[in-house]
């Protein structure tokens, strides 16, 4: 039996059938669940959060996908959207309170036969991304981490591609000034 089309399942969702919706639930949950990884960083709870969120959104409306067949680059978009309003909220709360990445978390997504030179830079560069702007960390992550296209990132994050290099050239900027200070 051949797999249905993104877009047969979009029709079938919107007409109230719950099987077409956990179908596409199913089929992205886990390019989701990725891309909230990269994005927000390893807490499993945040990634979580982040994940049943973009789906709920989603779900709730796909009235306002005009390309059936676009589902996946459409779901993407939500995803971004949702890490970004989460990544503005936790640097808000860093200002008035402790937050950010525990230790053990970043010890998780880095592999036990690392040796220690290797280790020390990935918390160096995560402890970097951390600190920029939430619009040039998506960017960089995006185009980096996510190996998307300049065109998909500018898709993703609702914004023309000259925007979109602005971003990465200012992330990529300070983080060069910060490796070259030795933070």
């Amino acid at each position: 039996m051949p797999l249905a089309s993104d877009a047969s399942l979009v029709e079938a969702a919107r007409a109230g059938e719950r099987t077409a919706q956990e179908a596409l639930f199913r089929r992205y949950a886990r390019m989701v669940n990725a891309m909230a990884f990269r994005l927000v960083g390893p807490e499993v709870e945040e990634v979580e959060d982040l994940v049943q969120d973009s789906f709920v959104a989603a779900l709730s409306s796909l009235d306002r996908l005009g390309e059936p067949a676009r589902f996946s680059t459409w779901l993407g978009s939500i995803v971004v959207r949702t890490a970004h309003k989460r990544l503005r909220r936790r640097r808000l709360r860093s200002r008035v309170g402790p937050t950010g990445m525990e230790p053990g978390d970043l010890d998780r997504m880095i592999a036990t036969t690392a040796p220690p030179d290797v280790v020390a830079e990935v918390r160096l560069i995560y402890a970097l991304v951390e600190r920029l702007p939430t619009e040039e960390r998506l960017a960089l992550l995006l185009r980096r981490v996510q190996g998307m296209t300049l065109p998909e990132v500018a898709e993703a994050m609702g914004l023309s591609l000259a925007t979109v290099k602005r971003r990465l050239a200012a992330a990529e900027t300070a983080l060069e000034g910060a490796r070259r200070r030795g933070e």
